[in-house]
């Protein structure tokens, strides 16, 4: 009885509220937002050892924590057409123990530090990672040196690493998102290896582990790692570490540089997948590289576009046509490369409208720069964003990679938010005319054909 009196109270004055609430309330304006703040990267230092192994440290925060993080020059772009998906199991063995250490122990040794082993591989790296108490910090650095330099990569565990890589890929190629992603990597780099979005089930079966060997010996040295240590640490600890457990690595092989010439192309392809209710549509073509001095103002217009939620494609085919609910558009980079793209699953009636918004955007943008005040609320929000994903240990160390990969200088983070408010109208408008070309785009469509045929029609080359 005591819940139900309670219940019935809270009741009664919901309902007084409401009756006294003004019947016709506006929604009221937010307060404007103060001006954007500068990015200040905090102070911290890298130097290179005799084997050509590249270290930076940052002293940074308060909370007794630090992230010891090492990216490699190996990914997806070194494995060769006969051993794709050997980067990812690579990546996977090097988790199963280290010549000294059983995976057992191994797992127990970062548990005790407080954190767990991280070894991924993207398209064009290899990310080792621990985040640790401050006070495991050169504990940290050698585990992780004994990680990279000395892997069990036991046989042992080869066929269920295998068989747990066969299922993601079962999984993930029926998705018809990344089935569309798929076609559309593949329609613009071709037999680049930045084509290939999953290796195939024949391509897994076949990877012994002597092709995880070569590929590990071939790829993994001191010259082509970077060592980053971001947190609380003391950081002559942290050096003698450094120095005692990197300085007898070999360099390995240099790297080598793969670039990609992606094509832009006006094609439409479509994969029929009978009897959906939803068509998922990726449309794009490549833009200006990360060292481009438009790629910072082709960012703020791909916000402004469709890269936000905010932005004028969403507010468009989501807001007011209801035609899907979450349509998103990004400048997708890999090293010294980049492309734009718009994706979303819409309904399967609004498959061809939802094209023709999608191009009306991006026509109405190049024809009109937009308000300074719209532009302003776009800029405000990548600002903010820009400083809340720096705000933690691995942000931190996920920006300096991606600025030393790319080659982007130092002052790249300092400057990037007095960049972005220094976009005009006028410089979206020309964005979008120069970069972004409807009649350039590769079309990818997954749905029923039997549906979308017709609605398609006016996206056919030529028309």
């Amino acid at each position: 009885m005591k819940t139900i009196t309670r219940n019935a109270s809270w009741l009664v004055l919901v309902a007084g509220l409401i009756a006294v609430a003004p019947a016709h309330a506006q929604k009221q304006t937010p307060p404007e937002g103060g001006p954007a703040k500068a990015f200040a990267v905090p102070a911290n230092e890298t130097y290179t050892l005799g084997n050509g192994m590249k270290v930076t440290l940052v002293p940074y925060g308060i909370i007794p924590k630090v992230t010891v993080s090492a990216a490699i020059d190996a990914g997806s772009v070194n494995e060769g057409s006969d051993h794709v998906g050997v980067s990812g199991l690579t990546a996977d063995l090097m988790k199963e123990g280290t010549q000294s250490l059983t995976s057992e122990q191994l797992a127990d040794a970062t548990a005790k530090m407080g954190s767990t082993l991280d070894v991924a591989a993207n398209a064009d790296q290899t990310i080792a990672q621990l985040d640790v108490l401050s006070e495991f910090g050169p504990q940290a650095v050698k585990l992780l040196a004994d990680v990279l330099q000395h892997p069990r990569l036991p046989e042992s565990e080869l066929e269920r690493l295998k068989n747990d890589a066969l299922r993601q890929i079962a999984v993930r190629s029926s998705r018809p998102q990344t089935i569309a992603q798929m076609k559309f990597r593949k329609i613009l780099y071709g037999d680049h290896p930045y084509g290939t979005v999953l290796p195939t089930e024949a391509d897994i079966k076949k990877i012994a582990l002597q092709d995880v060997k070569n590929y590990f010996d071939g790829n993994f040295g001191a010259q082509r790692t970077h060592l980053y240590v971001a947190g609380k640490f003391d950081v002559a600890a942290v050096k003698k570490a450094i120095a005692e457990s990197f300085n007898g690595w070999g360099k390995g092989a240099p790297r080598v540089e793969k670039l990609a010439s992606p094509k832009a192309q006006r094609v439409l392809d479509v994969t029929d997948r009978p009897g959906a209710p939803q068509s998922t549509l990726v449309v794009g073509l490549p833009v200006p590289p990360p060292t481009s001095p438009d790629a910072i103002p082709l960012g703020v217009t791909n916000a402004l576009l469709g890269g936000s939620f905010n932005s004028r494609i969403t507010a468009n085919i989501r807001e007011q046509k209801g035609y899907t609910y979450s349509p998103r558009s990004e400048i997708s980079r890999r090293y010294h490369d980049a492309y734009w793209a718009e994706s979303a699953d819409v309904t399967t009636q609004y498959t061809g409208a939802s094209l023709k918004e999608i191009f009306g955007e991006i026509e109405r943008l190049k024809s009109e720069a937009p308000p300074a005040t719209e532009l302003k609320g776009i800029q405000n929000y990548i600002s903010g964003l820009f400083i809340i994903q720096n705000s933690s240990r691995g942000a931190l160390i996920s920006q300096l990679q991606y600025v030393d990969f790319q080659g982007l200088g130092e002052n790249y983070l300092k400057t990037y938010v007095a960049k972005v408010n220094a976009v005009t109208p006028a410089d979206v408008q020309k964005m979008t005319g120069q970069y972004i070309k409807p009649d350039e785009m590769t079309i990818v469509v997954v749905g029923d054909k039997s549906k979308i045929t017709d609605q398609l029609t006016p996206y056919q080359k030529g028309n």
